[in-house]
């Protein structure tokens, strides 16, 4: 496996932009969309949130010590009960355009039915119960293209212990 960069701490302004001002600047830093990441942004959690700092770190499953893989409720409660909270949804489109290292997937193939080579998924609370409604976003960069993706999955669905997933670091004590 090639030497990834990792997101060990890393924080990021999250909101402040009206949904047509976000999406209008993924589009001129040239970061592509699907249409799962489409149907997330015109959620209404993209309305008028105010601008906050989102401090992110990046575990793979296997780290939170489900070294067997994992769905995704268990790994969120693993991730909780080792202090890791969720991201709130808006932060992969911010993320996206302030995570400028990300390594190029080993492979283009964009949907697979698991994570693909190199996708950073953004652990967030889904915004719907429905399977078929988008649960989240991911990130990834393929042929030196970046990609804001969302995805879907049930609950059933199984995680490589390889999958790495970004994850909100509580506030410091003050």
């Amino acid at each position: 496996m090639p030497d990834i960069a990792r997101v060990e701490r890393l924080e990021v302004r999250v909101g402040g932009l009206s949904r047509s001002q976000l999406l209008s600047k993924l589009n001129s830093r040239g970061i592509l969309v699907n249409g799962h990441a489409e149907t997330l942004l015109k959620d209404v959690d993209f309305d008028d949130q105010a601008a906050r700092p989102v401090v992110v770190t990046e575990r793979t499953v296997a780290e939170l010590g489900l070294d067997c893989g994992a769905t995704l409720p268990q790994i969120f409660e693993v991730a909780r009960q080792q202090g890791l909270l969720l991201c709130p949804m808006d932060t992969g489109p911010y993320l996206r355009m302030a995570l400028n290292e990300q390594v190029t997937s080993s492979d283009s193939v964009m949907s697979s039915g698991r994570a693909p080579d190199g996708a950073l998924t953004v652990a967030s609370e889904a915004l719907s119960r429905d399977d078929d409604y988008p649960k989240g976003f991911y990130l990834r960069v393929v042929d030196g293209q970046a990609w804001l993706r969302g995805y879907r999955c049930d609950d059933e669905h199984t995680w490589s212990p390889d999958d790495r997933f970004i994850f909100q670091l509580p506030p410091l004590p003050a």
